[in-house]
C-alpha cells in the first residue's frame, strides 16, 4: 500500500477508508440498528464498546502481535466461538421481537455489551486490522510515534459517527413505521446476526480442513 507522505492528506485517507469499512453491513451494524430503536444514543455507546476491543487491538499491532493473529488456527479459533456467539444474539432477537416491539422486554446485553460481543466474535475485523490496518499503523508511526493516537482518534471517530447516525436515525423515524414494519426491523436484524454467524463458523471450519 503506497501512502502520502503529507500528514494530512494520510489521516484523511485513513478516514475515507474508515468510513467505507463502518458502513458495510455486519454485526455491529445489525446491533445499532436493533439497540437505536429504543435509544437514540445506541450507536454511541455500541461505538464505546467497539473503541474497547479497538483500541488495546492497534496498540497489539504495533507491538508486532500482528503475526499472531495472521495464524490460521487463531483466526478458526475466533470465527467458530464468534459465530456461536452471534448466533445466540442473532436468535434471541427474532425470538424476543413482539416484546421488544411493545416495549415490555429489553435485550439481555446493553449497547456498549453489544459492542464489545459483536466486534470480538467478528474473525474478519480482526483479520483486517492484521492486514490494512497493520499498514496503516506503520504509515503513522512514520509520521512520529505522536501520530498512533491522532490516527485512532480519527478512525474512531468515524465509527462513533456512523453509529450514532444510524442509531438516532432509527430513534427519529420509527413514529413513522407500521407496528409490521417494527417486527420487520428486528427479524431483519437478526437475520444478519444469523448471517454472519452461519459465514463466520463455515468458513472458520472449512480453513482447518
Amino acid at each position: 500500500m503506497t501512502l502520502p507522505d503529507s500528514p494530512v492528506l494520510f489521516l484523511a485517507m485513513v478516514a475515507f477508508i474508515s468510513l467505507s469499512g463502518v458502513i458495510m453491513p455486519g454485526p455491529v451494524f445489525a446491533a445499532t440498528v436493533a439497540k437505536g430503536y429504543s435509544d437514540l444514543k445506541a450507536g454511541l455507546k455500541i461505538a464505546a464498546g467497539h473503541a474497547v476491543v479497538e483500541i488495546p487491538l492497534i496498540a497489539a499491532i504495533f507491538l508486532g502481535f500482528d503475526t499472531v493473529l495472521n495464524d490460521r488456527d487463531v483466526f478458526a479459533a475466533v470465527g467458530i466461538i464468534g459465530g456461536l456467539l452471534l448466533l445466540y444474539m442473532g436468535i434471541e432477537m427474532v425470538r424476543s421481537r413482539e416484546k421488544l416491539v411493545r416495549g415490555n422486554k429489553e435485550m439481555r446485553y446493553s449497547s456498549f455489551t453489544a459492542g464489545i460481543l459483536t466486534t470480538a466474535a467478528n474473525p474478519y475485523f480482526i483479520l483486517w486490522w492484521a492486514t490494512v490496518g497493520a499498514a496503516l499503523i506503520t504509515g503513522a508511526v512514520q509520521f512520529g510515534l505522536m501520530m498512533l493516537p491522532v490516527f485512532a482518534v480519527v478512525h474512531i471517530s468515524c465509527d462513533f459517527g456512523w453509529n450514532y447516525f444510524v442509531s438516532a436515525t432509527v430513534f427519529k423515524s420509527k413514529g413513522l413505521w407500521s407496528e409490521r414494519r417494527h417486527h420487520y426491523l428486528f427479524v431483519v436484524s437478526g437475520i444478519i446476526m444469523l448471517f454472519f454467524a452461519a459465514y463466520f463458523i463455515t468458513s472458520s471450519v472449512l480453513g482447518l480442513i
